[in-house]
């Protein structure tokens, strides 16, 4: 009797994963979403990574900032992903091809002859976008990450029937920032650029979601949609603002890639505990993948992340920090808010600290100490780096 209970255990959890299938299936078809995801230019902020690597495809806590965003959106029911390129086109479309496979849409790629700022990309890709013209599309800013509340979106574009959805965020200082002035409902009266006195502290979050009307206001020549668009929608009240729950952060430069890290890995032990590591050597929020080997005696954390195939040899130290594919680092080193690219190798009892970021394929020979410095790919470094510099 004991088989056939376990049989018709076994049984039924098929059939509800089989049921929770064709509901997702339906509602993927039912959808049938489009977005548009704003990658433009060369990611200069984020070099030396992006000197090897085109900045979606820079792997942000052992995934590509598109890839997270690519997920996200599927699970919200987008079919079909558009990428407005400007750089490296071919790159991204050989790594993102196998991502289409796996998760089962398109993903097509617009290119820009010419920087189109951030409302031509729209125009450029208008015959794409206007495939479903019942159906609103989302756009997004590439170097953001947060928890991409798309299905929370919809529900609030759908709620107020409007041409547009901006995501604000609040921030601790307004006044380096565009402010978003808004109503209790969230229709948006203004917008205040760097303001003085305290207006407000929402900012544009870059998520954004609009019907596709929206492409009647856009020309295909290079256009703000914050300077040019979003005004003219708002004095036409058109458009409105919804506060994004969780973390946010622009990750396109390397002080904010590893404060975003470690919100994100804050959002993953609140929300996906079991993705953090539960090695005797971590300490607080830590992404390891399964590939990773870590030493004897280690002290790896809080907000840590550890990518496939790297070496962390005995007694090494390292916090709020990212070690990329294939590194290897020292016994004994010590790393703090810094950034290992892919394939390095880091001495021993090295110590690196001042938001350092090693590009791919770096050496460090051993006792030395790197302090806010930024290596480009394929040198190797004989002697210590006191002061931040570039090393070239």
């Amino acid at each position: 009797s004991g088989s056939y209970a376990e049989f018709g255990k076994q049984w039924y959890q098929r059939r509800v994963r089989e049921f929770q299938t064709f509901q997702h299936y339906f509602k993927r078809i039912n959808l049938r979403m489009k977005a548009l995801i704003l990658v433009g230019g060369f990611g200069t902020r984020l070099r030396p990574l992006t000197l090897s690597l085109p900045k979606p495809l820079v792997e942000f806590c052992n995934k590509p900032t598109v890839v997270h965003q690519i997920e996200a959106l599927v699970e919200a029911g987008v079919t079909h992903v558009i990428l407005g390129v400007g750089y490296r086109a071919d790159v991204m479309e050989t790594e993102l091809k196998k991502h289409e496979e796996r998760l089962g849409i398109r993903i097509t790629l617009s290119y820009e002859d010419e920087p189109l700022g951030t409302a031509g990309p729209l125009a450029l890709a208008r015959n794409e976008l206007l495939e479903y013209k019942d159906k609103p599309f989302f756009v997004l800013n590439a170097d953001v990450v947060c928890s991409y509340p798309f299905q929370t979106m919809l529900d609030f574009h759908r709620k107020h029937g409007c041409e547009g959805t901006i995501c604000v965020t609040k921030v601790e200082e307004p006044s380096r920032y565009g402010v978003v002035v808004y109503s209790d409902d969230g229709k948006i009266d203004r917008f205040v650029e760097k303001p003085t006195t305290f207006v407000s502290n929402r900012i544009n979050a870059g998520l954004y979601l609009f019907n596709t009307s929206i492409l009647e206001r856009i020309e295909l020549k290079p256009t703000s949609i914050e300077k040019k668009i979003f005004p003219q929608m708002s004095k036409e009240g058109e458009l409105f603002a919804m506060e994004l729950p969780g973390f946010w952060m622009d990750v396109g430069q390397p002080k904010d890639f590893i404060i975003g890290a470690s919100l994100y890995l804050n959002h993953c032990a609140k929300n996906k505990p079991e993705l953090l590591s539960k090695h005797e050597s971590c300490l607080g929020n830590v992404l390891v993948d399964e590939t990773a080997v870590i030493g004897k005696d280690c002290q790896i954390g809080p907000d840590v992340v550890i990518g496939p195939g790297c070496v962390i040899e005995d007694g090494v130290c390292i916090q709020r920090s990212t070690i990329m594919k294939g590194s290897r680092v020292g016994s004994h080193s010590w790393i703090s808010n810094s950034i290992v690219g892919w394939r390095c190798r880091v001495g021993k009892w090295v110590r690196m600290e001042g938001v350092s970021v090693l590009g791919e394929d770096v050496a460090i020979k051993d006792e030395l100490y790197v302090n806010g410095g930024r290596i480009l790919p394929h040198k190797e470094i004989g002697a210590s780096v006191p002061n931040p510099a570039i090393i070239m």
